[in-house]
């Protein structure tokens, strides 16, 4: 298969269906493949498509990335690949939902962000967010950072499947 065909996602699929072959597809193009960069790129990309060939509010999604842990600086985020706007560079551990959930080791489910302690506005736009740790060896190596321009844009299941996703990430990629 040509590497870009791992992006078409059908249409009127459900949600897991969509996320089953994103973790498919990503399995396939980290095989033999260990650098973060490039797998977290590619995941990205995935994320992106899938969520935009899937009914609201999946489609509504304005923000799919990661960020990792700058090993420059303890306790701080910095900004990995992604798909939409230009987004903030850097985020401590003790700010915003990112932080959070890279300091806690909890993916955070947020429905408004407008009422989570110490949320940053990377984007305006943003009203609902998901942000799952990639932990490896007990320690946060990064997080996937998925926003949607709706509240209420993720539940339990992108949940699921983004820690499965996550997990994936942990093993695949050398940090």
């Amino acid at each position: 298969m040509v590497h870009a065909d791992s992006s078409n996602f059908a249409t009127g699929v459900s949600k897991a269906t969509a996320y089953e072959q994103v973790i498919a597809e990503a399995k396939a193009l980290f095989d033999g493949q260990k650098n973060w960069v490039c797998n977290t790129s590619n995941t990205a990309s995935l994320l992106w498509h899938a969520l935009h060939a899937l009914p609201s509010p999946s489609n509504q999604v304005n923000w799919a990335g990661f960020y990792v842990v700058d090993k420059t600086k303890a306790n701080q985020l910095i900004l990995g690949p992604f798909q939409g706007k230009v987004a903030c560079q850097t985020i401590a551990f003790t700010r915003g939902v990112c932080g959070a959930a890279a300091k806690d080791q909890i993916t955070q489910l947020v429905p408004d962000v407008e009422k989570f302690p110490g949320h940053i506005a990377c984007d305006s736009e943003s009203r609902s967010e998901i942000v799952v740790p990639v932990v490896k060896d007990g320690k946060t190596v990064a997080i996937i950072d998925v926003d949607c321009a709706v509240e209420n844009g993720f539940d339990h299941d992108d949940q699921k499947y983004l820690e499965q996703l996550a997990d994936i990430l942990a093993e695949a990629c050398n940090w």
